[in-house]
């Protein structure tokens, strides 16, 4: 029953279209195929990408107009970070090339220093996310699931955040704060005394060391996320730090 109370008139149930939509099969040409399992990764991390032609030219396929979006957002890279690029692209669909998850996971098991060392963090956000569903082991689609809920609850929080017109960089004041309830009847938090932080990301860091695909790459991100300014753990962390000074 729709009420006008809902955030999502007709109950989340009526989000599945959409959610469906958007995980539609990635159509292509011929000669536009993923590459063989054996692809050579050392030599496309050589092949330095060609520059993104604008505007973007008529009658492409769906691969084709990915490929010309990801030259756009990988200026400087590889054929190497286009692949990977590509193969989270289709592995996010329903319906995809029978050989891309063994290719993506292959990709990771013999060129993870290179995606380490050359990916931007927003790709490596995404490649954990895609062991959620396409990992062999349990552990790994356990643990990137859990990266999956963190990170998309960081983007929307941040993105509300900048509604407030204050830089990531910028703690509230304390002395701002808003006493109205929490929603769903969860208990406050408590920012000098609060341990939330502790719970959700130290078992992520625990959990990391039985993952054999994604161990390495979950402690790369924490380790990111840690030394990272401009998140809800810094700002709590400034917030509690400027309150036991004031004391």
């Amino acid at each position: 029953m729709t009420t006008d109370h809902e955030t999502f008139p007709g109950g989340i149930r009526n989000l599945l279209p959409q959610y469906q939509k958007r995980r539609s099969l990635l159509t292509h040409h011929i000669g536009e195929e993923l590459p063989a399992l054996d692809v050579d990764f050392k030599k496309l991390a050589t092949q330095l990408l060609p520059p993104q032609i604008n505007p973007r030219p008529e009658g492409l396929s769906r691969v084709a107009k990915k490929r010309h979006m990801l030259l756009g957002e990988l200026p400087g890279q590889t054929e190497l970070a286009l692949l990977h690029g590509l193969l989270i692209s289709h592995l996010r669909k329903h319906t995809y090339p029978d050989h891309a998850p063994a290719l993506f996971r292959r990709l990771w098991t013999k060129e993870e220093d290179w995606l380490l060392d050359h990916l931007p963090t927003r790709w490596l956000i995404s490649a954990i996310i895609t062991f959620a569903e396409h990992g062999q082991d349990e552990a790994d689609r356990k643990l990137a699931q859990s990266f999956n809920i963190l990170f998309s609850l960081m983007k929307i929080y941040e993105a509300e955040r900048a509604f407030s017109g204050l830089p990531a960089q910028k703690p509230f004041k304390i002395a701002d704060r808003n006493k109205s309830p929490l929603p769903m009847g969860m208990k406050d938090f408590s920012v000098l005394q609060g341990d939330l932080e502790t719970h959700l990301l130290a078992p992520l860091w625990r959990d990391s060391k039985h993952a054999p695909a994604t161990g390495r790459l979950a402690r790369h991100l924490l380790t990111l996320l840690n030394g990272d300014d401009g998140t809800v753990f810094r700002r709590f962390a400034l917030m509690r730090q400027s309150a036991k000074n004031a004391r």
